[in-house]
């Protein structure tokens, strides 16, 4: 039986050892733990129960890590994205009214969808249609996104009459504690520690309640919290998928985890060596597998599951095998029971790690073709319009519509797939839709 498990998951091939994808899959879960505490702070900004979240977070990702390691054999942890969680909260169920019951629906739906374009191989065409440019743009503009809401949940950006947003009050001591987990954090990523993100976010718990900024727990270990309030919901509401507006919304789940998912999974398999003539070997898997996980999330009560940029963590001590990805979901399954910890993450605890998630997510504007502005203004259209309209739905649309627009002024119309064409007519209907 080891021998088998050795050869399937191609231990000797690959140059590593069993010993180390433990060592590996473990590094990538304290990567990866702070969404079990992040996820349930943004997702309960929509009125959605947290300790539900915890656990269908906790679930999802388990499922996702686990499937992932089995069928595709990557060293990849999925979770439901920040960036996506924040579309569902802030833009979705806050922005335009539609109650979170709702939008489960409309996640179920978009992984519905998600499954049958896997296994029809039309993800891997829109990936190929999708100009580069434009995927890092979005990876980049979500990163600004992200960060833009840890600011300002962090208290270091408010509301102001004047100038639309300004500094936030440095007498408040709350704003504080997200200054601290800042720098502390900062200093952890800069100096390659593994799970950075996860200690500045311990680091700055224990100062919280230290200073008294944040109440003592009264206990630390609980059973899961029940997954009733959000289980099922998603089947339950597939009838409220009845209007334009909605089908948008789940066409942008739908276009949002796509490309974010899409670019993580080929940046990881660049950094672990997978990719060869400039193709990624088991896409098709892997694309199943966060599917498959997409959908058990949306049944079990949370946003989009996709692949994770910390499973960088793991390869970099040097996970290779799907044995990683598996023992991260076994620990994701361990997590579930430290529910009663999620009193103490406050939004001050999360803020930096959602700034610095957001740096890292960042880092791909530099593959951008900026010297060229047919390629710049589009992108820069996506990167900038996500924070400023406080959606990634409208910075995605304003980038599509401009694309073809300037690659025609630029006499590089022919250079336009068919499918970027037909983008552009359905973001034109996008934006009618939800200004109309």
């Amino acid at each position: 039986m080891k021998g088998k498990i050795l050869s399937y998951f191609e231990i000797d091939a690959l140059n590593t050892t069993v010993k180390r994808e433990i060592l590996a899959g473990f590094t990538t879960f304290i990567s990866m733990a702070y969404i079990l505490f992040v996820n349930p702070t943004v997702l309960g900004a929509s009125g959605m129960d947290e300790g539900a979240v915890f656990t269908a977070t906790a679930l999802a990702s388990a499922i996702g890590c686990i499937l992932m390691g089995v069928v595709a054999r990557y060293p990849i942890g999925t979770a439901p994205a920040l960036g996506i969680n924040a579309f569902f909260a802030y833009s979705v169920c806050l922005g335009m009214g539609i109650p979170w019951e709702t939008a489960l629906a409309g996640v179920f739906v978009a992984s519905l969808i998600f499954i049958l374009i896997t296994i029809f191989k039309l993800r891997e065409m829109i990936i190929d249609a999708i100009p580069t440019d434009l995927k890092f743009a979005i990876s980049g503009g979500i990163g600004l996104f992200i960060a833009f809401l840890g600011l300002s949940e962090g208290g270091l950006i408010v509301a102001n009459e004047s100038t639309l947003v300004g500094l936030g009050s440095l007498s408040v001591g709350s704003t504080w504690l997200t200054i601290f987990g800042l720098v502390v954090t900062a200093i952890l990523l800069v100096r390659r520690v593994p799970g950075g993100i996860f200690i500045g976010m311990v680091a700055t718990t224990i100062l919280g309640l230290v200073t008294g900024l944040i109440p003592m727990p009264s206990q630390l270990v609980a059973a899961a919290p029940s997954l009733k309030p959000t289980f099922l919901v998603a089947l339950k509401h597939i009838g409220d998928i009845n209007s334009l507006q909605m089908w948008v919304v789940v066409l942008t789940f739908l276009l949002v985890t796509f490309f974010d998912t899409a670019g993580t999974l080929v940046g990881l398999a660049n950094q672990a060596g997978f990719m060869q003539d400039n193709k990624m070997p088991r896409v098709g898997k892997a694309l199943a597998s966060d599917s498959t996980a997409m959908l058990a999330g949306s049944l079990l009560g949370t946003s989009p599951v996709g692949a994770f940029v910390e499973s960088s963590a793991g390869i970099a001590v040097g996970g290779r095998s799907g044995l990683t990805a598996i023992t991260t979901g076994i620990l994701f399954l361990f997590g579930l029971f430290f529910s009663p910890l999620l009193s103490v993450v406050t939004s001050q605890v999360t803020a930096p790690a959602l700034i610095l998630v957001g740096v890292l997510m960042a880092q791909s504007l530099r593959q951008i073709e900026w010297g060229k502005m047919e390629i710049a203004i589009p992108a820069f259209l996506i990167l900038i319009g996500m924070p400023l309209t406080y959606s990634i739905s409208d910075g995605i649309a304003l980038g599509f519509i401009f694309y073809p627009i300037t690659m025609l002024a630029a006499k590089r119309g022919k250079e336009v797939s068919p499918i970027m064409y037909a983008l552009f007519f359905v973001f034109i209907g996008f934006m009618w839709i939800l200004n109309v």
